[in-house]
């Protein structure tokens, strides 16, 4: 993300990273199918073997052929006065991101979305395998496809969205991302409550849809309260926390629930952490991100 950042300015940040964001959408769905697939016939541990080698083909790929642009060269080519400064040390960059509000709403609001969304990458497969008696492939399928295809047709128009609302306001991404997650919660229930598969695979796609709209923008809203030689660190900061407090804890509290009171209940009670998303994201908007984009270079 933050090598985008220096592909695009912000007049097409948003647009940039929700297209990347579809490469996302892709993966989860052939990762759902075929680890289940390879799973049922070979064991599991061979979808590790298999996408862990992958990916080290990848990363030899990426270190010969991925090229690291001039950090800040999208802003100056769209007149924005950059200064080479030197990256920030860790303290320094806590400092920064302390002072700065809308980092710490949006960091939350991330926490909240990513415990959601690890909902269906944990408990959707079993949900559907429990409820309508497929085998793990199509369970796997199932809980992945519909969702994340509806993400990939969103995502671009949530960064088309945003990039324009963003010409008329410092806070605009930030404003398709709470109509994202305040959207998405009933899609939430509804998932929870599907009795029948026809109005589960519709709760998924509206559920999909709407999180596309929050994921175009998760880094590209940061990036604009942020100095360009901090993107790096604040990608780092974000994925960190955000996945070990949400994604981490998602697991284990779905579970907690689902074992008290049935998962179908555990996975509609998620909502409400869709909400508690849009109101951190509401109050960044409201409160803290005009300021905090005036303090920050050009994004």
């Amino acid at each position: 993300m933050s090598l985008i950042s220096d592909y695009h300015g912000k007049s097409t940040r948003s647009r940039a990273m929700g297209t990347h964001q579809t490469s996302v959408y892709a993966g989860t769905i052939g990762g759902g199918f075929f680890a289940g697939l390879i799973g049922q016939y070979y064991g599991w541990r061979w979808s590790f073997i298999v996408f862990g080698a992958l990916g080290i083909l990848l990363g030899i790929v990426l270190h010969y052929f991925l090229h690291e642009p001039e950090r800040g060269a999208a802003d100056r080519d769209e007149g924005a006065s950059v200064e080479h400064a030197r990256p920030m040390s860790i303290p320094q960059f806590l400092s920064m991101a302390a002072k700065r509000p809308t980092i710490l709403m949006l960091l939350g609001a991330f926490i909240c979305s990513n415990f959601v969304a690890t909902v269906v990458l944990s408990w959707m497969p079993k949900f559907v395998y429990d409820r309508f008696q497929m085998d793990l492939a199509r369970s796997g399928l199932t809980a992945t496809l519909y969702i994340q295809l509806a993400s990939m047709l969103a995502c671009p128009l949530g960064g088309w969205l945003a990039d324009t609302l963003r010409k008329r306001t410092p806070g605009g991404r930030m404003m398709v991302q709470a109509i994202g997650v305040l959207c998405g919660a009933p899609f939430v229930v509804l998932c929870g409550g599907a009795a029948t598969l026809g109005v589960l695979i519709t709760a998924l796609i509206g559920w999909g849809f709407f999180k596309g709209f929050y994921d175009a923008n998760i880094f590209a809203s940061v990036y604009d309260v942020v100095p360009a030689e901090a993107r790096g660190a604040t990608a780092g900061l974000m994925n960190t926390v955000g996945w070990l407090a949400g994604g981490g804890s998602a697991p284990i509290v779905i579970g907690w629930i689902a074992k008290n009171h049935g998962l179908g209940y555990a996975i509609s009670l998620a909502a409400t952490v869709y909400v508690a998303a849009g109101l951190l994201l509401l109050a960044g908007i409201l409160f803290f991100v005009h300021r905090d984009t005036a303090g920050s270079q050009p994004a």
